[in-house]
């Protein structure tokens, strides 16, 4: 299944979470420059403030939000525990659902098929990201990946993942676990975001870890604080020679009758068109959202 043609381009750099117990926090998220926000109902709530970190988190998406160009995204609790279920049926309840919702723990491809047939009953048209944060999810993860037409990332969870692998929690020991994450991505056109980098002072380490994660094939990386935003938004964003040789090789295609042309003196066959046409909506997704945040 390929979701290239179908799906939206759109600049996935950076994400942050914002605590769904504290709704102030909420704007300040969203003018932190970062393309995602995620208010969190997962690890970062205790168990006696889920219902109330649940209420205020509904009540953020009860009234119209801004077209800034932020994602907006809540990351629900496991669907395989009771305040999962909860989050779920309190979703469902209201006539204004989040856009996006994150799944943390995911094991198995019927979880995301269950939440996508309920939200479909509904008619809400949330959309969904996927954590693969568990040795069964990275087991699965071609399944997970086509399990649903909502998808729209998967993210890598580094930390759940090297406590279940076993392993320390490091680049060269998660280095397989996050390629497979990758490869499924790619496979099903889905966008791949890291796990965040968790030293704050360490901005440099963080810098390079996004780099390799770049290179590798991740769209993006999360950030716990504001200040590492500009950081992985200028890794995560096609510079000016990689948009223009994007460009020269859209406009060859486009000029030429034949699977293969000729740009700055190398061969470049037609496969390669759609990754440059991706190239290029992202940085025009860049620069709107730039507009639209000003």
């Amino acid at each position: 299944m390929d979701r290239n043609s179908n799906r939206q381009v759109r600049p996935r750099r950076s994400f942050i979470f914002s605590p769904g117990l504290n709704p102030s926090m909420y704007p300040k998220a969203l003018a932190s420059g970062a393309d995602i926000v995620c208010v969190e109902l997962e690890d970062g709530i205790a168990p006696k403030d889920k219902d109330e970190a649940r209420a205020h988190t509904l009540a953020l998406f009860a009234k119209p939000q801004a077209d800034d160009g932020v994602e907006r995204i809540v990351r629900i609790n496991c669907l395989r525990e009771a305040f999962g279920l909860a989050d779920v049926a309190a979703i469902l309840a209201t006539e204004l659902p989040p856009p996006a919702l994150m799944l943390p723990k995911v094991r198995t491809p019927d979880e995301i098929v269950w939440l996508d047939e309920l939200l479909t009953e509904r008619g809400h048209d949330t959309r969904l990201h996927v954590i693969i944060e568990t040795n069964a999810a990275l087991e699965a993860v071609f399944e997970i990946a086509e399990a649903s037409q909502r998808i729209d990332a998967l993210f890598f969870g580094g930390v759940d993942m090297a406590a279940e692998l076993r392993c320390v929690n490091a680049w060269e020991p998660l280095l397989y676990a996050r390629s497979r994450v990758v490869h499924a991505a790619a496979s099903f056109g889905l966008d791949v975001i890291d796990v965040p980098y968790l030293d704050l002072e360490d901005l440099t380490g963080m810098q390079r870890e996004a780099e390799l994660a770049r290179d590798l094939g991740f769209s993006g990386k999360g950030s716990i604080h504001p200040k590492q935003i500009p950081a992985l938004n200028a890794v995560f964003t096609p510079d000016e020679e990689t948009v223009s040789r994007a460009r020269r090789i859209v406009t060859e295609f486009a000029a030429a009758d034949t699977g293969l042309v000729v740009v700055d003196g190398k061969l470049i066959e037609k496969p390669v068109l759609r990754e440059m046409e991706r190239i290029l909506a992202i940085a025009e997704g860049v620069q709107s959202n730039a507009g639209q945040r000003q």
